[in-house]
């Protein structure tokens, strides 16, 4: 009874410490990283055995570095709409009816996550990983596509740019996904250099005749208009823009054009361009962080194409062909000899899309993108680095994508990087990865879905804030082992999870108060690229116009 009785004191005392300014406010006046409040609570009771296991972390890092002259490169792999146990398993993988024999090996050599957590869809959960950041924070909680005119704002403060100001090259190849407006540019957020996608992989594959002969797209192409009553012929965002390439702060161009025959090529162009950039960074005094963000296996532009694959589907196939371009970025490490000074970490960005037939199947959870279910959240995810991380080694740990944006920073001795006038969301997950299972500094995550609050866990018991069940104690709860797949919401079970719940999100949303939620910046898209096309410029017109007419920026 005393531990129950000293642990509801914590949480009274963490929920006022928090509120009176002296959790997170504090940290501020200090010049150190601010935390949600729920990190606060953790702290106070684990603070002392951090503090010493940091130390030790300190030395094993300090002697790599001594090792290999320079702190560890970085190569961060995020892929599409993947759920926990599809990939790097063979068993899983004669389940689904594909093979994946190179992330399989990355599991056997490297560590598993069982319970890593990201956003539920595609441009919030990229946005964490770029800012540590919930995206409620930047405003980056909607899903872009052409043309939004919206993007990651300047003041926003990336891991590029951080692992940048710590002496790092930094090079990004593939779904950005972080706006269609310049500043949001890869290029403008901190990275050396970049091709990159300023829409999602939907607009190319599909967005064309071959989409609409498959019924992935209705209406869009100029023969499927209703002639006589499409008066507006401008509604259709004909002109967008997909991938551009360019160098840190200066212009960017458009690389070939939005058709199905470029998206198609580009799959293995920003692989190519992935291991240039490591080719050319191996041999180097200066360590490097690529971001690989391939716009697969989520992609319609192979459906017609050859399918070889037991599943016989597109999915599958994809999946196939990512798993053989990670194989070769892997590769690349190995013949380059900077594998054991190499962090990999590999993963999706959230569930699968299950509106979509034939490619987002429900796997071990319930639930897809958008969703706060853990079908929409918990994701396939490997990290390797021989000698440095245990071989096949599997964590029950939480661990939530907004960590790798502190733990690169603390990797490559940028913390001193990290801005301290804003929340960081993102833990330093460190010894997670050098001591393994049980060493993780997290046991919660919030969970939204646009900028609604949907869920909030702790530990293996999770609370969901929307729902169907008011009632008595306020939608339902969840022990996620007894029933992972969320079928059975709890009540009387879990009564006395209801207040401890309560002030959890108390605390959460105290912050708000002098950290308040954003609003993306809005602008008209696609300026600061070399040579648009008559097209793309009667498209801003229309979009500028809208903006206007909307308040968003002045005439």
């Amino acid at each position: 009874m005393k531990g129950n009785r000293f642990y509801h004191l914590i949480l009274v005392y963490g929920t006022l410490a928090f509120l009176l300014g002296t959790g997170a406010a504090a940290a501020e006046e200090d010049g150190k990283i601010v935390h949600d409040a729920e990190h606060y609570i953790l702290l106070q009771q684990h603070g002392e055995k951090w503090a010493a296991e940091d130390k030790e972390l300190d030395e094993k890092l300090k002697a790599l570095r001594e090792k290999y002259g320079k702190p560890p490169n970085i190569v961060n792999i995020l892929f599409d709409d993947t759920s926990t146990g599809e990939v790097g398993s063979a068993l899983a993988n004669k389940i689904r009816g594909y093979d994946t024999p190179n992330m399989n090996r990355m599991a056997d050599e490297g560590m598993t996550f069982a319970r890593m957590y990201t956003e539920p869809s595609c441009t919030p959960s990229r946005n964490s990983v770029q800012t540590g950041r919930h995206p409620v924070r930047t405003g980056m909680y909607k899903v872009g596509f052409p043309v939004d005119a919206y993007g990651l704002g300047s003041d926003e403060v990336t891991i590029a740019e951080v692992l940048s100001l710590a002496g790092y090259a930094t090079g990004f190849f593939g779904k950005w996904h972080l706006g269609d407006i310049e500043q949001s540019y890869a290029t403008n957020q901190g990275f050396d250099e970049a091709m990159f996608s300023l829409a999602n992989q939907g607009p190319p594959s599909f967005f064309n005749e071959e989409g609409e002969k498959a019924g992935f797209t209705w209406g869009y192409t100029k023969g499927a208009w209703d002639k006589k009553y499409a008066i507006d012929q401008q509604f259709r965002p004909y002109g967008w823009i997909n991938y551009v390439e360019g160098k840190k702060g200066g212009k960017v161009r458009e690389w070939e054009d939005n058709s199905v025959e470029s998206y198609r090529k580009s799959k293995a162009t920003i692989k190519d361009r992935t291991i240039d950039f490591i080719r050319r960074h191996a041999k180097s005094d200066q360590p490097f962080y690529v971001a690989y963000w391939p716009m697969i296996p989520f992609d319609f532009s192979s459906v017609g194409q050859d399918l070889t694959t037991s599943a016989q589907t597109t999915w599958a196939q994809n999946m196939e062909l990512l798993d053989s371009y990670i194989g070769e970025i892997m590769e690349e490490l190995k013949k380059q000899g900077i594998t054991e000074n190499t962090l990999v970490v590999c993963m999706a960005d959230n569930g699968p899309m299950k509106e979509a037939e034939g490619f987002g199947a429900e796997y071990i959870f319930r639930g897809g993108k958008g969703q706060e279910l853990e079908g929409g959240i918990r994701v396939a995810a490997f990290a390797q680095w021989p000698g440095v991380i245990k071989a096949d080694s599997t964590v029950g740990d939480i661990i939530h994508e907004v960590d790798l944006y502190t733990t690169f920073a603390r990797l490559g001795g940028a913390m001193n990087h990290i801005p301290t006038d804003r929340i960081i969301d993102g833990i330093d997950q460190t010894s997670l990865l050098l001591n393994g299972d049980g060493y993780s500094r997290r046991d919660y995550v919030h969970v939204y879905t646009g900028n609604v609050l949907a869920a909030s866990i702790k530990q293996q018991f999770k609370r969901s804030w929307v729902g169907d069940r008011p009632g008595l104690v306020g939608n339902a709860f969840y022990d996620l082992y007894r029933d992972p797949r969320e079928k059975f919401p709890a009540m009387m079970q879990m009564l006395w999870a209801w207040p401890n719940f309560d002030h959890m999100r108390a605390r959460h949303e105290a912050g708000f108060k002098k950290y308040p939620k954003k609003e993306a910046p809005r602008d008209v898209p696609f300026t600061g690229i070399e040579s648009i096309s008559e097209e793309t410029k009667q498209l801003q017109e229309y979009v500028r116009q809208a903006h206007i007419a909307a308040g968003h920026i002045k005439e």
